[in-house]
Parts: C-alpha cells; sequence; structure tokens
C-alpha cells in the first residue's frame, strides 16, 4: 500500500496543508480537523474532475494518508489539551524551551524533535492499554 505524506502546518492565521510525495494536494482551515477535512476534499475533486493522466499515480489504487506536524503546529495543536508543565514531564523539555518552539522564536534541533515524538509515543502507548472498569 502506498503512503500519501501530508505535512501540516501553522501560519500566522490558518493551518495549511499540503501531500509531501504529490503535486497538486493542498488544503487548509481554521482548525487542524479543517485543513485535514480540506485535503480529502481536494482528493475527492481530483480522483472524480481529473482525467485519468492527471490524477497523481500514488491516488490509483490502495494508499493511506500519514499527517506529519512541524513542532510548531503540533505544539499549537494541542495547546488546549497539554499545557507546557505536562509536556515537561512528558518530554524532559523545560517549559521555556517549549514555549519558543510553540511561538516559533526557536526551532528545535533533531535530538529535540526526537525527545518530543518519543514522550507522546510513549504517552500514546500507555493510553491505549488502558481499560477502564
Amino acid at each position: 500500500m502506498k503512503t500519501l505524506k501530508i505535512i501540516i502546518e501553522r501560519s500566522a492565521d490558518m493551518f495549511g496543508a499540503y501531500a509531501e510525495n504529490a503535486e497538486g494536494i493542498y488544503g487548509g482551515g481554521d482548525t487542524v480537523a479543517e485543513a485535514k477535512q480540506s485535503i480529502l476534499d481536494a482528493i475527492n475533486i481530483i480522483k472524480e474532475e481529473f482525467t485519468p493522466e492527471n490524477i497523481p499515480a500514488i491516488l490509483k489504487g490502495d494508499y493511506e494518508i500519514i499527517y506529519h506536524f512541524d513542532v510548531e503546529s503540533l505544539l499549537n495543536y494541542y495547546k488546549g489539551i497539554f499545557t507546557n508543565s505536562a509536556l515537561e514531564k512528558i518530554t524532559g523539555i523545560n517549559q521555556r524551551q517549549l514555549q519558543h518552539y510553540s511561538s516559533g522564536l526557536k526551532k528545535p534541533r533533531q535530538p529535540q524533535l526526537k525527545k518530543i515524538e518519543d514522550g507522546l509515543h510513549r504517552l500514546a502507548a500507555e493510553l491505549q492499554v488502558v481499560e477502564l472498569v
């Protein structure tokens, strides 16, 4: 199965989304959910309206969509869910540094990106095995 990689980035007034590995697939919205829906709408338009030779090869046959965030967009998207204090506990990165990343004042280096990603994946793994009684 092919993978369509969608990059989601935050700008001053919206979230933009585009396919990293296919031409002409773009979307946007006020929220991440709207940007994702806009991408799905764009894919549907391409598949319904374009001639077969103009449809990107990745959209022919089975494919899955994977969303990638830049760190600023991810931190802002989840700001209402995770406080900087909670993210500090999850990632081991201090709150001030996380605030710099979420505001775009500073860009994290690869080791810091890995800490954020690994911390969130650990949390997700823990939550997946929770069973409430």
